[in-house]
């Protein structure tokens, strides 16, 4: 009787919580889309993102509330008020940028020309002037000039969600970005042990839960002068940093 029970109740929680996420969505459109023309870019960008990031929260709130997730997002919270640098995590689940986007209020986040457009998430994203990445010359250009104005990147290196264990192979875009904005790139190291929302995974499918997620803070590169070679240690390091993590016993080894 207990089963049919647990099933029943992580149901009612999983779907709670995506509606719950779904209308905080919704509602900050609709405040976001005329404050994007009212109020300055300045005002608006700010606002914007912390706009974002208390929405976010209150559904990282409900996560943890119906114990749909055991979330350990407090490494990230040493970097607020720090200075401007590229935030580059591993990518094992559809929900990463959106929990880590709940810990820090400056966060400039790179997201897919689609996501943009999307009635959910586009008028939040371009109040908080998050950038497009359908152009990669203008996506470096933009990230740029985010940075040089104080904001923290966020750009997963991996450019997808990981496939196989313990890291896709990374695209060159940090190093590049870092090496024009002259910022450190600090690398978060995050471990989930449920392929829920990876690559996939339906966005109803139930997982088992509770959903163990962590994101730590792992080393801080200085701005490179070569980008390949750059991007060759980053890799290295990802694969060292990540072998034995909980999404090793999901993914598939390479």
């Amino acid at each position: 009787m207990l089963r049919p029970l647990k099933i029943a109740y992580e149901y009612f929680a999983l779907y709670t919580s995506l509606t719950l996420l779904g209308l905080i969505c919704l509602i900050w459109s609709v405040f976001a889309l005329p404050l994007y023309y009212i109020l300055s870019r300045r005002m608006g960008t700010a606002i914007g993102r912390r706009g974002i990031m208390s929405g976010f929260r209150i559904y990282a709130w409900s996560l943890s509330v119906t114990r749909t997730y055991h979330l350990d997002l407090r490494d990230i919270d040493s970097l607020k008020g720090g200075p401007p640098l590229i935030l580059a995590p591993n990518h094992p689940c559809l929900i990463d940028a959106l929990l880590i986007l709940t810990r820090h209020p400056n966060i400039v986040c790179v997201m897919k020309s689609e996501l943009m457009r999307n009635v959910f998430l586009g008028s939040g994203s371009r109040l908080a002037r998050y950038v497009r990445n359908d152009s990669s010359r203008q996506m470096v250009k933009e990230s740029v000039a985010h940075l040089l104005e104080g904001g923290v990147l966020l750009l997963f290196p991996e450019g997808t969600r990981t496939t196989r264990q313990p890291i896709n192979s990374l695209v060159g875009s940090v190093g590049l970005i870092a090496k024009h904005a002259n910022v450190p790139v600090q690398t978060l190291l995050i471990e989930t042990d449920s392929p829920y929302l990876s690559k996939g995974w339906p966005l109803f499918r139930r997982p088992e839960l509770p959903i163990i997620y962590r994101v730590r803070l792992g080393k801080r590169f200085e701005p490179p002068s070569d980008v390949a070679a750059f991007t060759a240690e980053l890799d290295r390091y990802y694969r060292h940093a990540l072998e034995g993590a909980l999404q090793s016993r999901w993914l598939k080894r390479a």
